[in-house]
This record gives C-alpha cells, sequence and structure tokens, in this order.
C-alpha cells in the first residue's frame, strides 16, 4: 500500500483544483489499494517570505513541521496547482522556499557544489492547470513553469518525477 499524499497549491479552496483534487483523492481511495494524506497550503499557517534566505536558521512554524512530516511519510507525491503568469501561485512559491530547506530536501557537502538529495526514494507528479491549450503551453513556452518545479525543484530533492499532467 502506497502511502500517497496531496499537496494542492491552489489559494482558492473552491477553485477547479480543488474539485481535480476531490475526484483524484475518491479515485485511490476507490481502488483501496492506497492510503492518502493532504496538505491544502491556503489553509496552513506561516509566513510565506523567507526574508534571510537560507543563510540563517528560520523558526518553523507547527503546520510547516506537520507538512515535512507529511512529506517524509509520502511514497508519492501529488502536486496540484494553477500556472499563473507561467509560474505556481505565490502561496505555493512561499510553501516550497520554507518547507524544502537543506538538510530537510537536501544538503549540500562542506566546500562542495555537490548536494545530497534527501527526499529520493519518493516518485511525484505534477497536476497542473492552464489558461490556454497545451500545444501552447509545449511549443510556445517550453513548459516552462512546470519545468522548473520538475527540475530545480523536485528533481534537485531527489524526488521522481512521473509524466506531468496539464
Amino acid at each position: 500500500m502506497k502511502k500517497i499524499l496531496i499537496i494542492n497549491g491552489h489559494p482558492n479552496t473552491e477553485s477547479f483544483n480543488y474539485a481535480l483534487h476531490k475526484a483524484f483523492k475518491t479515485g485511490v481511495l476507490a481502488t483501496g489499494q492506497h492510503s492518502i494524506d493532504e496538505i491544502n497550503v491556503t489553509t496552513l499557517d506561516f509566513n510565506l517570505n523567507l526574508s534571510k534566505g537560507y543563510s540563517t536558521g528560520v523558526t518553523m512554524e507547527p503546520d510547516l513541521v506537520k507538512a515535512q512530516e507529511k512529506i517524509k511519510a509520502a511514497d508519492h507525491i501529488v502536486w496540484i496547482y494553477p500556472l499563473w503568469w507561467g509560474m505556481m501561485p505565490a502561496v505555493l512559491k512561499g510553501f516550497i522556499d520554507r518547507v524544502f530547506v537543506p538538510g530537510f530536501a537536501f544538503k549540500y557537502y562542506n566546500n562542495s557544489s555537490k548536494w545530497d538529495k534527501l527526499l529520493k526514494g519518493k516518485t511525484t507528479e505534477i497536476i497542473c492547470t492552464l489558461d490556454y491549450p497545451v500545444f501552447v503551453f509545449k511549443l510556445f513556452f517550453g513548459e516552462g513553469g512546470v519545468k522548473v518545479m520538475r527540475k530545480m525543484v523536485l528533481d534537485f530533492c531527489g524526488l521522481k518525477t512521473t509524466k506531468p499532467l496539464t
């Protein structure tokens, strides 16, 4: 039985993304083969501004500590969010900045540009909504927002991404 974590990054809980979230959850649970946990980023209580970068430690709010525990426990993580101006909503970016910190998601070697991918062994997928045709997103925009998430966040931390759904 896989432990699946759904992370919804849409700031509006009445959005189409939440309908997708509900449908995905219902479908997975109907199989009886997996368990589901959830993080609705917009309902968390945290400061999304990483004001001093990663140069100094930042105290983690309780909701972020719980989010890290859910991520650690998950075998597979599903990201659901829209693309606005080619990128994820600010609340999701702030969540990633605050949760995927050194020592949790990755760890650089001393005096080196190499790092350990601390979330290795988990899989992930992206369900991303757009307000324009998929062929435009792929052909003219090169899947920018999804590529950044996949390569510069998820892969960097060791998560193996399955084919994104757009």
